[in-house]
């Protein structure tokens, strides 16, 4: 499986609805704190929109409404992964991708079989408050030889000028929330980033077009 190297993680689907048109592939949507109705509308027009966009969705968390709503990806934390019906989600024919942090987790990570797996935080990040430090790029390299040819995510701390430096270590793919969706002007700092990434899927895109 190939993961494109964009990996934009959002908390609704209105940015979905605005970031996606503009050439998204791969997108989580990262909702938290609502009620499984919301979720469900959310999930299924977030969907949608992915579908008419030859998008690729990912669902965090929510295995049981991603399939459901027939998607084709949910992603879990360690903490999820643990509550999870594995059997129900490969049954179903979803993939799975899993959060990892340490050396415990990815062993725990990789007796799940996932379809990939994603490393973090590589650089601080503000996103939420984590007990582990930053990573750094040498640790994506140890990893990437651990994982052999299941694709690998970074993630936390990222941006536009730090895509080179992930990807040439070993990551297929840069995992991006707060450099997009609180950037003045989210539209063209995802153009950006998919500039930024074309030569990574073999796409010709002048930058900051």
């Amino acid at each position: 499986m190939k993961l494109d190297p964009f990996y934009l993680i959002v908390d609704s689907v209105e940015w979905i609805a605005r970031l996606v048109p503009l050439g998204v592939k791969l997108v989580q949507l990262r909702i938290k704190n609502r009620e499984p109705t919301e979720l469900r509308t959310e999930i299924r027009t977030a969907k949608a929109i992915c579908a008419a966009h030859g998008c690729q969705l990912i669902v965090n968390d929510y295995w049981q409404l991603a399939i459901d709503e027939g998607c084709d990806f949910v992603h879990l934390g360690q903490e999820d992964l643990e509550a999870a019906d594995l059997g129900a989600i490969r049954a179903a024919g979803l993939k799975l991708g899993l959060s990892t942090h340490d050396d415990a987790e990815l062993e725990t990570a990789m007796a799940a079989k996932p379809d990939y797996v994603a490393l973090g935080p590589v650089y601080p990040t503000i996103l939420k408050q984590m007990k582990w430090s930053p990573q750094g790029l040498e640790r994506l390299r140890i990893w990437k030889a651990r994982v052999g040819d299941l694709p690998l995510v970074a993630i936390g701390g990222l941006n536009v000028d730090r895509i080179e430096g992930v990807l040439s270590r070993g990551a297929d793919s840069a995992a991006v929330v707060t450099d997009i969706t609180l950037h003045p002007d989210p539209e063209t700092r995802t153009r950006q980033w998919l500039a930024a990434t074309a030569s990574w899927r073999g796409v010709e895109m002048p930058l900051g077009r």
